[in-house]
This record gives structure tokens, C-alpha cells and sequence, in this order.
């Protein structure tokens, strides 16, 4: 009798334990963050930004400034940047991978601009993706590749939906763009012209071949962008360096150089606006 009434006066208490060790297990139910919870995105052009900078918490070093979200995967260290910090990339096969890009997708023009540093290094180095899996073999809606490079000019690939637009090694990039040096870059897409600009230093590009310029769609000017399904962004690698759906050929390789100030814009920013970014090393 007295083991049933210690039983009886011990129940409430075994019960609050149990409580206790549900609450510390997880949050109570409605405490969970979600998408309506978040504030609204700023208006303005800019839609993705990474400036890069020192946090206590290291997913949060490469957030983007427009939402406030960190990186989901962040491998690498920073350095000096052309404006405070950069991100260092490595040769190890990685890369910084983001759950999205706000809405960029939207854009039916764009800009995307950032700073880079880097060196030839004898290989095919692959620099961001906007990860779209409805284009079967690469599984990117934009990406970009460098290749075939020295201290003056590049063999510059941009990978736009399911066109390649190429300064291919007969038409190089001709540029000091693997000098070591920090350069600042900008693709510009127009689509009332259907054309790719790109700048080098605050300053177009002037002799690019129709190759890099002309954005076609069966054959004819391709007109507004279609980037609504795009699912992440990679930097500093393609996408089988975030362990995401594409090619996993051995060529396929990580960005060894730094980056610094990446930027998109759902607007083809004028050479006027280009210049701005690139005389204030933003």
C-alpha cells in the first residue's frame, strides 16, 4: 500500500519532468520561424548581395545584406578584400551554396557584378551558378567558367539558360582578368536588345564577338529572361561542389581565387551605374 501511495504522490512530478524535457527537446509549437514571419524585402534593383565581413557566427560572413540570410554552407576562410573582406577560395572541391536568391528570379533583365582575384591555374574553374534544374545537362540557369588564361587575356564561358555565350580561345577575353590583381566584372543583360554587355573595370567591353553578345532562343533575340525556377546559388565553385544536381566530370573545377562584393539586379544597369560600382570598389 505504501509503494502505491509514494506511486500516487510521485505521478505529478514524473509528469512535469516529462513536460519539462518535451520543452527542451523543441520549441512549442508556433514557435517555429517561417517565410510569413520574415520582414519584407527592401525595395530597390538590388536583389542579392554579399558583401562579406567578419561574424562571430561563420555561415553568417558571406550573408546576403538584402534578406539577412546566412549561407547554408560556407567552407571557406576570408581574406582582404577590394572593400573589407573576401571570401578565399581553394582548389579542395567546395563551395558556398545559399538556399536562393530572394527574388532575383523575377528579373526578366539583369545585372550580376562583383570583384575578383585570382591567377591561372592550368584548369577549367567554374565561379557561381544559379542552380535551375530544368536545364538537364548543366542544371544552371547562369553560370560562369574561366579557362585557358594568363596575365592578358581569358577563354570567359557565361552559361545563360540553355545557350552558351563564349569568348571562345580564337576571340579570348582580352583582358588582365587572371593578373592577380582585383578586377571588378559585370554581365548586363538587355532584354529589349536581346544582348549581353560586359565590363571590365567600369568600362564595356567593346570588341566582344557575337558569340558573348547575342542571347538568341530558337535562333531569334530571346527578349525577357526566364529565371523563375531558379532553386540556389553556388559561388566560388559549380554545382557538384555544393553537392547539388550537374555535371561531375573531373575537369569541373572549384574557384582558387578571391571574390568580393557579389551583387545581382533584376536591371540592365547602365555603363553610368557599372562605373559607379566599380570607382567606389563596390
Amino acid at each position: 500500500m505504501k509503494s502505491i501511495i509514494k506511486l500516487y504522490l510521485l505521478s505529478p512530478i514524473l509528469v512535469m519532468l516529462m513536460i519539462g524535457c518535451q520543452k527542451t527537446e523543441r520549441p512549442v509549437l508556433g514557435d517555429y520561424p517561417t517565410d510569413e514571419s520574415k520582414p519584407p524585402l527592401p525595395p530597390g534593383e538590388l536583389r542579392f548581395f554579399v558583401p562579406f565581413g567578419d561574424d562571430p557566427q561563420k555561415r553568417y560572413e558571406v550573408k546576403d545584406s538584402i534578406s539577412g540570410d546566412p549561407a547554408q554552407v560556407h567552407p571557406f576562410n576570408l581574406t582582404e578584400g577590394i572593400n573589407g573582406k573576401a571570401v578565399q577560395g581553394t582548389d579542395a572541391g567546395n563551395a558556398i551554396k545559399y538556399m536562393g536568391v530572394n527574388d532575383f528570379g523575377a528579373a526578366t533583365s539583369f545585372t550580376i557584378a562583383f570583384w575578383m582575384k585570382n591567377t591561372d591555374k592550368g584548369r577549367t574553374e567554374f565561379v557561381f551558378s544559379l542552380v535551375d534544374d530544368k536545364y538537364g545537362w548543366h542544371h544552371s540557369a547562369i553560370f560562369l567558367l574561366l579557362e585557358h588564361g594568363d596575365a592578358t587575356a581569358t577563354t570567359l564561358k557565361l552559361g545563360l539558360m540553355d545557350q552558351w555565350l563564349e569568348f571562345p580561345d580564337s576571340k579570348k577575353f582580352a583582358k588582365p582578368l587572371m593578373d592577380g590583381s582585383w578586377h571588378h566584372i559585370a554581365f548586363v543583360y538587355d532584354e529589349t536588345s536581346s544582348k549581353m554587355a560586359y565590363y571590365f573595370d567600369g568600362a564595356m567591353v567593346e570588341d566582344a564577338p557575337a558569340s558573348a553578345t547575342d542571347v538568341k532562343k530558337d535562333g531569334n533575340p530571346r527578349g525577357a529572361v526566364d529565371l523563375t525556377t531558379i532553386k540556389n546559388l553556388v559561388l566560388a565553385g559549380w554545382n557538384r561542389h555544393a553537392k547539388l544536381a550537374g555535371p561531375t566530370d573531373d575537369w569541373i573545377k572549384s574557384y582558387t581565387g578571391a571574390l568580393d562584393q557579389f551583387r545581382l539586379y533584376n536591371k540592365a544597369l547602365s555603363a553610368t551605374e557599372i562605373n559607379a560600382l566599380f570607382a567606389g570598389k563596390l
